[in-house]
């Protein structure tokens, strides 16, 4: 965790910082020189202790959005249901519906390893 993690978990403690920066700055130390950092997700607020010196240093290039879920979500959906395409390794903990509360706690805070929920109804 080291100490950044540490302030990164104390601001977040008392709502200073909403997102995840530790997972930025560790993109932008482990990208070569000249390569681009895509970036997947959603950050809304403010991150601190942005290595943008190294950034610069090795002219990174950023590429962050949104998913267009409108757009995409029923063509994905599609190809899932003809079995083009097969979601199932991204789940990494099943739970029943009824427990949809535990399973987004372990989502939120990382636990067990979680990467995604699929909430059975």
């Amino acid at each position: 965790m080291g100490l950044e993690g540490f302030y990164d978990k104390a601001k977040q403690s008392v709502r200073l910082e909403t997102d995840r920066p530790h997972v930025l700055r560790q993109m932008i130390v482990a990208c070569a020189k000249g390569g681009t950092l895509s970036i997947m997700g959603v950050y809304a607020g403010f991150l601190d202790k942005m290595p943008m010196g190294a950034a610069m240093n090795k002219g990174l290039t950023f590429r962050m959005g949104q998913m267009f879920g409108q757009k995409y979500i029923p063509m994905l959906v599609d190809r899932v249901l003809k079995g083009e395409v097969d979601p199932s390794f991204v789940f990494t903990h099943h739970l029943p519906l009824e427990e949809a509360k535990q399973g987004y706690e372990i989502f939120k805070h990382k636990k067990d390893n979680c990467i995604k929920v699929l909430l059975k109804p």
